[in-house]
């Protein structure tokens, strides 16, 4: 019961609307409000704690996700690392033979140097 309390007890704002004075805008809306986009709510402490760039993408992934019911869609704040087969980190496959290929790039190499 400690843990709904503490969560209740958190000040949620929305990230997508950002005030000129640095603040963000409560969640939730009161009657007849209108603002642009979906709201993304997160606790105000993890809001102060994300990139400018964290922010951005969690609000775009929001929009981009709609809204096709009476519930609002979920979107998790924080995107997945994408896996090597979809471009993304492949420190560990440098100077590796995958399926007959040599994966051997010099500037992969030098820029991952020291995490392999």
């Amino acid at each position: 019961m400690a843990g709904l309390r503490e969560w209740v007890a958190e000040k949620w704002v929305d990230i997508g609307s950002k005030r000129k004075d640095g603040s963000y805008a409560p969640c939730g809306r009161s009657k007849g409000e209108k603002r642009k986009g979906y709201p993304k709510c997160v606790p105000l402490a993890k809001a102060r704690s994300m990139s400018e760039g964290q922010r951005r993408s969690a609000v775009t992934r929001k929009r981009a996700a709609g809204n096709t019911g009476p519930k609002p869609t979920n979107v998790s704040t924080f995107s997945k690392r994408k896996k090597a087969a979809d471009g993304g980190y492949i420190g560990s496959a440098i100077n590796s033979v995958y399926d007959g290929v040599t994966l051997n790039n010099p500037s992969y190499s030098k820029y991952y140097k020291g995490m392999i």
